[in-house]
């Protein structure tokens, strides 16, 4: 038997002021974009904006449906308009802000399981890693320098071979 661990290190900054110009700029778009959320039964609104190899900007926010299902997340919605719109042009950066109508928003969120495969994925597909910006509307930030991170032994193209 052996034994093998995965540990990763990311940033933590104490406010968005301790960012640089570009990053501020990005997150300050997160959060102005969770006003576009659709999402009136968790009243939790995420925006996500990304800015790609080429300078294009794109977003994406939460879309939640009453079947709770079918609902989108606002990283995929972000990498769903990114594949069409900017077909095949890498993300360098990616900020992810949320605003809880039911509570705090102070404190980074990470996306979930099913966002964290689709980024691995994305990442993957255009052979670049994504930097992730996590803030909420105020509060400490994290920034994780390449999204897979998140998704230690994921499943990808290879397995399927």
């Amino acid at each position: 038997m052996k034994k093998e661990e995965i540990h990763f290190g990311y940033e933590v900054y104490e406010s968005d002021k301790e960012l640089n110009a570009g990053d501020v700029s990005l997150l300050k778009q997160a959060r102005e974009i969770t006003q576009k959320a659709y999402a009136p039964y968790s009243k939790f609104n995420v925006g996500a904006v990304a800015i790609l190899n080429n300078g294009a900007i794109i977003s994406g926010t939460n879309q939640e449906n009453a079947s709770y299902p079918v609902g989108l997340c606002a990283e995929r919605s972000l990498l769903a308009s990114a594949a069409m719109l900017q077909t095949n042009v890498p993300i360098q950066t990616m900020a992810i802000a949320y605003h809880n109508l039911n509570g705090s928003s102070s404190k980074p969120a990470s996306p979930c399981g099913m966002c964290r495969q689709y980024i691995a994925e994305y990442e993957s597909r255009t052979n670049q890693p994504i930097r992730l910006i996590l803030s909420g509307m105020d509060g400490k930030v994290f920034v994780i320098e390449k999204a897979g991170m998140l998704l230690p032994l994921s499943f990808g193209e290879g397995d399927l071979k």
